[in-house]
């Protein structure tokens, strides 16, 4: 397919734009580089370009006459998003809400949206089953889903078939060492107990230790970001195959509590570092494990790098090799 992935220059869709062109896939990547990176594009074109910009956009669509659309391009910090809505319902639901019009006119059939866990906000069981009350308790979540519901909506009246994946904790880093996390600022947990070890930071905070959880730390499910960009590879096959619409859990079906990530760290680095205690953060829900039974049912999806350790080691590895963003 000739595919569009919106985003493709940040951290998972710079996985799946690679995954996708070693498919066989052509690729043609629309990144604005405020969050991600040129050095990151390991596959297909890239077009700097702004998924706000209606014109841009539309000019992108006739000159390329895509099959399919994967969409990242999003804000994806909790916390700001608690301090900043309207960041958010701007660039993740209203420029979301432009992108399915220039699919609209230009008749893209098939749509793989990248929505997030926090749609669930503090679920009533886990694992978390697809079929649970989205409650989102920050304005993350509530944009993501906004926009799933306008895809689906879109889809209800229209050819339009799409994959929803709604991703738990994406960690790791490419096995090979070529791309990995390089957030400015970075916020995710494993990156910055890395840098804590590698003495690029001064200490690492737990925020909460009172959480009903075994050890009092918020848990969360840990999954590889090989094995997400593989769910798209594979979304996008099963959509090109005539598969009808659906919305899928992504992550391995079990958690680790924060202190266990920091434990696996030092065991994995063989480094000390210093632990701060610190406050709730506003929007941390207590547990996000997936219910992954139906992505297993429907794909036959088989993660490769289900290991914490694996985990923490591929991203050791690439935090120690650090590529830095050219001024």
């Amino acid at each position: 397919m000739r595919v569009l992935v919106t985003g493709g220059a940040g951290y998972i869709g710079s996985h799946v734009a690679l995954q996708l062109g070693e498919a066989g896939h052509d690729v043609v990547v629309y990144d604005n580089l405020s969050a991600g990176h040129r050095w990151a594009v390991l596959a297909g074109e890239l077009v700097e370009g702004d998924v706000a910009d209606a014109p841009a956009l539309a000019r992108l669509f006739e000159r390329h006459r895509f099959d399919a659309v994967v969409h990242f391009a999003a804000h994806l910090d909790v916390a700001e998003s608690v301090a900043d809505p309207l960041k958010y319902y701007g660039n993740n639901t209203r420029n979301t809400l432009g992108l399915l019009q220039a699919c609209a006119r230009a008749g893209v059939d098939r749509f793989v949206f990248s929505s997030t866990a926090a749609v669930y906000g503090i679920p009533s069981s886990s694992p978390i089953a697809e079929s649970e009350p989205l409650n989102p308790i920050n304005a993350y979540g509530a944009s993501k889903m906004m926009s799933e519901r306008m895809l689906m909506d879109l889809a209800a009246s229209s050819p339009l078939r799409y994959v929803v994946l709604r991703y738990f904790n994406a960690c790791g880093a490419e096995s090979q060492g070529r791309i990995g996390e390089a957030h400015h600022p970075e916020t995710h947990l494993i990156p910055l107990i890395l840098r804590a070890a590698l003495g690029k930071r001064p200490s690492i905070t737990i925020y909460g230790t009172d959480y009903p959880t075994a050890d009092g730390t918020c848990v969360r499910d840990y999954i590889h970001v090989e094995d997400l960009a593989h769910a798209h590879v594979e979304a996008l096959r099963y959509l090109g195959e005539g598969g009808a619409s659906k919305v899928l859990n992504c992550g391995y079906g079990h958690g680790y509590s924060v202190q266990q990530v920091i434990d696996t760290v030092k065991a994995v680095s063989g480094l000390d570092f210093p632990v701060e205690i610190g406050d709730r953060r506003p929007g941390d829900p207590p547990e996000l494990v997936a219910d992954i039974s139906r992505i297993s049912e429907l794909f036959g999806w088989q993660p490769r790098f289900d290991d914490l350790e694996v985990i923490v080691a591929h991203a050791l590895q690439w935090e120690k090799n650090q590529i830095k963003e050219p001024t």
